[in-house]
């Protein structure tokens, strides 16, 4: 196996939230059970976060509205309970602690899903995943109690399409030399990036596979969709992607974030708690002695969904009041784009000048 092809691994938790309430409750475990974001506006109003298997069979499904629900389930001795932010992240934090002792690299990109670059793991050799993961399975099943379907491929992009062909507790393993086999009859639509609209558009140019996709022009795709995209959609279809794997906030930077008393949509109050982390962040500046250019924000909505704002200074400052002012500006950026109320709220700096360029810089988050 040559050296640079690599192994990576998608661990997405099955069901996640439904999985957790069955966790705590193992009385669930047989019944449809349906994880709902309440709007607050009546007693059934609002939609479908998460839903078990059983519920499924029913057709009911993320994003569904939380009414029709409820009428699909009828007479079926259903369970329906609000979203546990806090109790999902306790869970899923000892899952991604247990992970990452088995990947050489590791990127968690949600609640529930992770990548692992498992290469130097099993030396290469795709044939010896199987044993890993099946080790990993068991590891957490008994430490933390749930389950997880694994995608492996070469690249980040082809270990997500595969993660989601068996499901649940399952494990789909694409070797290098069966990537165009493996992707080529799939719908088109299944394809990163390949959005509803997307999808109409090249149903309109006939393609309908990403098979169909992998074999059109590149040129027409860069004129249809521009460079960048047709660029991407053919890369994509011929499973070519060499994003690494790689910790989020790899990159040099100081960052702080922390859960509200209460979720919010108040700025006093959220920047009462940003004003917190911004004293604690411009501390750390200084023992570091850097000065920074570029001043971020990120917030966990009521929904799980995270939003971020970011500005650039045009020269780099220390100032602990440019970096309220701009902290502030930005979370009334964010507030005024979503309707949602804050859970938690975190705050960055990066693109730093300082006296021994040398030092090395890490993000990291402390509750």
């Amino acid at each position: 196996m040559p050296s640079r092809t690599r192994v990576i691994m998608l661990v997405d938790l099955d069901y996640f939230f439904a999985q957790c309430e069955e966790l705590r409750n193992p009385a669930l475990k047989d019944k449809p059970v349906v994880v709902g974001v309440y709007s607050g506006r009546t007693e059934d109003s609002g939609a479908v976060s998460t839903a078990n298997y059983v519920a499924r069979k029913f057709g009911v499904k993320s994003g569904l509205p939380l009414y029709l629900a409820k009428k699909r389930l009828e007479g079926a001795d259903a369970v329906f309970l609000p979203v546990d932010t806090a109790f999902y992240e306790q869970v899923s934090n000892k899952v991604m602690e247990t992970l990452r002792g088995y990947a050489d690299a590791f990127e968690q990109v949600g609640i529930d899903e992770a990548y692992l670059d498992i290469t130097q793991k099993v030396n290469g050799n795709f044939d010896a995943v199987k044993d890993l993961v099946q080790k990993m399975k068991s590891d957490i099943k008994n430490k933390v109690g749930v389950t997880f379907s694994v995608g492996v491929g070469p690249n980040k992009l082809v270990a997500k399409i595969a993660a989601d062909r068996q499901k649940p507790d399952g494990l789909t393993i694409v070797k290098p030399e069966d990537v165009q086999r493996f992707l080529s009859p799939l719908p088109v639509d299944q394809l990163i990036g390949v959005g509803r609209k997307t999808a109409a558009k090249m149903g309109e140019l006939g393609i309908r596979t990403i098979g169909d996709l992998a074999r059109y022009d590149v040129q027409r795709l860069v004129a249809i969709f521009g460079k960048k995209l047709g660029i991407y959609f053919h890369n994509a279809a011929n499973g070519i992607d060499n994003e690494p794997v790689q910790e989020v906030g790899e990159a040099e930077s100081i960052s702080r974030i922390a859960t509200l008393k209460e979720d919010t949509r108040d700025l006093a109050r959220i920047m009462e708690k940003a004003n917190q982390l911004i004293e604690e962040i411009q501390r750390d500046a200084a023992q570091r002695r850097v000065s920074f250019r570029q001043i971020g924000v990120m917030a966990v909505m009521t929904d799980l969904s995270a939003k971020s704002r970011s500005r650039t200074l045009e020269a780099a400052t220390r100032d602990i009041a440019v970096l309220r002012r701009t902290v502030q500006e930005l979370f009334e950026k964010l507030l005024s784009a979503s309707q949602l109320e804050i859970r938690r709220v975190g705050v960055k700096i990066a693109h730093f000048s300082r006296e021994e360029e040398q030092q090395r810089l890490t993000s990291f988050f402390r509750e």
